[in-house]
């Protein structure tokens, strides 16, 4: 039986999304690390690790409260580009570092994205259980736009 090919490499778009369960890593956490961040480990799914090794200095991050709240409560930077996963022993997994940039004045609900048609093809929608995603331009000013921030407000920006 001829290989399955392997699946194209992602690329960068400037724009992310991460999924953290807040009872285990938390915005509020993320914020506390100051300009220090926070290595995101832990990330067991290769196209997320993938998403990661796309990912540049500088890019754009919402931070996204799975499990509990299931909303975008914040946006973070990518400050160190994909790097071995200091927890993990086999050498498999990478991760980014990142650090907080500025509170979703509004955060945005799982339910307020699948309700928006300008987001229906969003990963978020179409992907639900994949932790690192990639987010468009377009989506970003729109999640931006409904929770209340200026994308080129943002610090750095």
């Amino acid at each position: 039986m001829p290989k399955k090919p392997p699946a194209p490499t992602p690329v960068s778009t400037g724009f992310w999304l991460l999924k953290s369960e807040p009872d285990v890593f938390s915005w509020e956490m993320l914020k506390e690390r100051g300009q220090a961040g926070e290595p995101w480990t832990g990330v067991r799914n290769y196209l997320a690790r993938n998403n990661m090794r796309a990912m540049k200095l500088g890019d754009l991050a919402f931070f996204y409260h799975s499990n509990i709240g299931k909303e975008i409560v914040g946006v973070a930077r990518v400050s160190a580009l994909a790097h071995p996963d200091p927890d993990d022993d086999t050498g498999t997994w990478e991760c980014v570092d990142v650090i907080a940039v500025a509170d979703m004045p509004t955060p945005v609900t799982l339910a307020d994205v699948k309700a928006s048609k300008k987001l229906a093809k969003m990963s978020l929608v179409t992907s639900m259980r994949l932790s690192v995603q990639p987010v468009t331009r377009a989506e970003w000013n729109e999640i931006c736009r409904m929770g209340g921030l200026d994308p080129d407000k943002l610090p750095g920006r």
